[in-house]
């Protein structure tokens, strides 16, 4: 494996690829390096590799010309990055493929970073190792260079120490101990001392589950996981945000089809699956809101057979879903009993296909209003949510399909995708 570094200070790199591992690799031919200085390739007296940017402000920019001057120098740069705190992550799963190629390029920003027109010239990956900025490219590339060459075949003494990392599977690797057993009180896990080594790998995969859920749960939504782990990860404490969320599918005031305010009829399949949603999510409540008596007598009648009558008896998971529901007269009424039960006034957020004047939350600042108070979501059936609905707001989601210029979605889906977007606890 071979890496060019382009860069301004290659005295940067002097000691740490002659250190450990990545000093014996180079010495005994796993890896090489060569650098490239773009100001060997600067035409002016004074070697100038940066200048102020076009249409101003702070800093300076590292210059076009010596730069592809640099790059075409190399004669085989084979994939050609450049960290950036701006790109998408450098992942282990793009060490691994990086590891597998003859050759690689690194170019080593400086100062505000690259004229942007290098990326039209040649073709550049930028990769993130982290979302903060420091001073140049040089630490992240010692960072992604050890990454690949590690998993080069004769980097490592035991090539099976690459397979049993973290994010190797997708997950946090297990926690490791050696001797002495004892240190001031603290002992080793009795099951890495006992032979079984069955049981030593079931409690290590357990382990790194529970490392992963407890510091980075997002992996868990693409790690390679099997029905025995999602069992033991349930029994594993985690929060709940939804607890503080609460629905109100309102029905009044909404738009008509004449784009009118007025009130709409219940459907029957929006109370059932807009509770069983609620109920799989954790959600507080869900209330319907209706002034019309017909209407409120009909939704009494649906509650009653599913959670007291012959329904509860049939389909008790569907008596547990339908038991959050309540009747309110208006969506007001909603925000007090949420106000009387919690000793909080909820937050109160609209939704709606289109754009609106109130301030606009995202779903994770939804979430970060959950961590420490009540949220109330306003959903409109018919065409929407009324005017005057959305202006007693304190904000509005924006829309789900806010690029598309078709977004509307029924109540359902839409309901469906706000609380996956917001609550996001499937870990």
């Amino acid at each position: 494996m071979h890496f060019n570094i382009v860069t301004l200070f290659p005295e940067f790199f002097d000691s740490p690829l002659r250190t450990a591992l990545m000093g014996r690799a180079w010495e005994t031919g796993v890896i090489s390096f060569s650098f490239f200085n773009p100001r060997d390739c600067a035409l002016d007296k004074h070697r100038s590799v940066d200048d102020r940017p076009y249409g101003g402000g702070p800093g300076m920019v590292m210059m076009l010309e010596p730069l592809l001057r640099c790059l075409r120098r190399i004669e085989k740069p084979g994939r050609i990055l450049v960290p950036s705190p701006g790109a998408r992550p450098f992942t282990q799963s793009m060490a691994r493929k990086l590891a597998a190629e003859a050759r690689m390029t690194i170019v080593c920003g400086r100062y505000e970073g690259l004229d942007a027109r290098l990326g039209e010239l040649t073709p550049l990956e930028y990769a993130s190792v982290g979302e903060a900025v420091i001073n140049g490219g040089e630490a992240a590339a010692l960072m992604m260079m050890e990454a690949v060459a590690r998993l080069v075949p004769g980097f490592m003494g035991k090539e099976e120490s690459g397979k049993e990392e973290s994010f190797s599977q997708g997950l946090l690797e297990y926690p490791h101990y050696t001797r002495p057993d004892l240190v001031e009180g603290v002992s080793v896990p009795d099951v890495l001392r006992c032979g079984d080594h069955a049981k030593i790998t079931a409690w290590r995969r357990e382990r790194s589950l529970a490392s992963t859920l407890r510091l980075r749960p997002e992996l868990l939504e693409e790690a390679e996981l099997g029905e025995s782990d999602a069992d033991f990860l349930r029994t594993m404490p985690r929060e709940r945000l939804g607890r503080n969320l609460y629905l109100c599918l309102v029905h009044y005031p909404v738009l008509l089809k004449t784009k009118n305010p007025g009130a709409s009829s219940l459907t029957n399949l929006d109370i059932h699956d807009i509770a069983r949603n609620s109920c799989s999510y954790g959600i507080g409540s869900v209330y319907i809101s209706t002034p019309l008596p017909d209407q409120a007598q009909i939704l009494r009648g649906i509650l009653h057979y599913w959670t007291q009558g012959a329904g509860a008896v049939s389909n008790p998971d569907r008596a547990r879903a339908l038991s959050l529901v309540y009747h309110v007269l208006e969506f007001a009424d909603a925000a007090a009993d949420i106000e009387k039960h919690t000793g909080q006034k909820p937050l109160m957020l609209g939704t709606s296909a289109t754009w609106h004047k109130t301030p606009v939350y995202t779903p994770g600042r939804v979430r970060e209003a959950l961590a420490s108070g009540p949220v109330l979501l306003l959903l409109g059936t018919s065409h929407g949510l009324a005017p005057e609905a959305l202006a007693a707001c304190d904000g509005h989601l924006r829309p789900l399909r806010f690029l598309d210029v078709y977004r509307r979605l029924s109540v359902r889906a839409a309901t469906a995708a706000y609380l996956d977007r917001i609550v996001h606890d499937f870990y």
